[in-house]
């Protein structure tokens, strides 16, 4: 790279020229001191000290005076070559400075610029992480909706569920009602009339003299052979208790009063349930109800 000569370094050059000058000047003045010169010139001075002694001692002196000045001129180019050295010395180290300053700011440069990279690198590494949150609360935003409305069109299909569900059980409970009705209208066209209390009517209908003890033992307990016996806090009803007394219209639709009908409907109950009268019993003892 070329650069322009600063006004110091011309300076520097300039008096590098003066000085040459000088000295070249001065080498022109001063006598030589070789061999064949001063021979020479003694040689003069003795011929000149033989013709006359009067011009001799004026030589003589001129000769001084030509030395002095040549020595003047000579000290003078000493001191002009010593300041234009000092000019170059200061020159070349003012462009020392200014290359190690240039130097300097180079390096600072480029470590502003590896600062400024590292910092936009990390910008760009910050930015990626905040997109892809956002990303993933996106994502999961929209799984969560997702799931709630699964949940909720499954809540609306298990209600409908429920409520067919309902609707068959109800329309099924009113079929098994109705053919109890049937059922109970039947037997009671059928069924031979009972007579005697409570106890005799049992005894009529079990037969077995060892079922019907099993099953007085219970309905002792149960109601004291009181067909319109009423626990007040459960509700149960009649001569086995039943609960609720409705069950029993499975038996009859005369339930409520007639004793009989409640006495087929806990015979078919206990055998049903426990295989008989005596086995019911057993799990009475046991347990305090059946």
């Amino acid at each position: 790279m070329s650069r322009t000569p600063s006004r110091r370094n011309l300076l520097a050059v300039g008096a590098s020229t003066g000085a040459v000058a000088a000295a070249t000047a001065l080498a022109l003045v001063v006598p030589q001191h070789g061999p064949d010169t001063v021979s020479a010139a003694e040689a003069a001075t003795a011929t000149a000290t033989a013709a006359s002694p009067a011009a001799g001692a004026d030589s003589a002196r001129k000769d001084a005076d030509a030395r002095r000045q040549a020595e003047a001129r000579a000290g003078g180019a000493d001191r002009a070559a010593g300041r234009s050295e000092h000019r170059a010395h200061l020159a070349a180290k003012a462009n020392a400075e200014a290359r190690a300053q240039a130097r300097a700011a180079k390096r600072a440069a480029a470590a502003a610029a590896h600062r400024a990279h590292v910092q936009a690198g990390a910008n760009d590494r910050a930015e990626a992480r905040a997109a892809a949150e956002r990303a993933a609360e996106r994502a999961a935003a929209r799984r969560a909706a997702a799931k709630r409305a699964a949940a909720h069109r499954a809540h609306v299909q298990a209600a409908a569920n429920d409520r067919a569900e309902a609707r068959a059980a109800a329309e099924r409970a009113a079929e098994r009602r109705a053919a109890a009705r049937r059922a109970a209208a039947s037997r009671s066209e059928q069924r031979p009339v009972l007579g005697g209390s409570p106890q005799q009517v049992a005894r009529q209908i079990i037969g077995d003299a060892g079922q019907f003890a099993c099953f007085s033992q219970i309905v002792s307990r149960e109601s004291g052979w009181n067909p319109s016996a009423t626990n007040a806090g459960s509700g149960a009803y009649g001569l086995v208790q039943a609960l609720p007394g409705s069950k029993m219209a499975s038996a009859g639709a005369d339930w409520r009063t007639n004793p009989a009908t409640q006495i087929r409907w806990g015979l078919d109950y206990m055998n049903s349930r426990y295989g008989s009268p005596c086995g019911a019993w057993s799990f009475w003892q046991a347990h305090n109800w059946y």
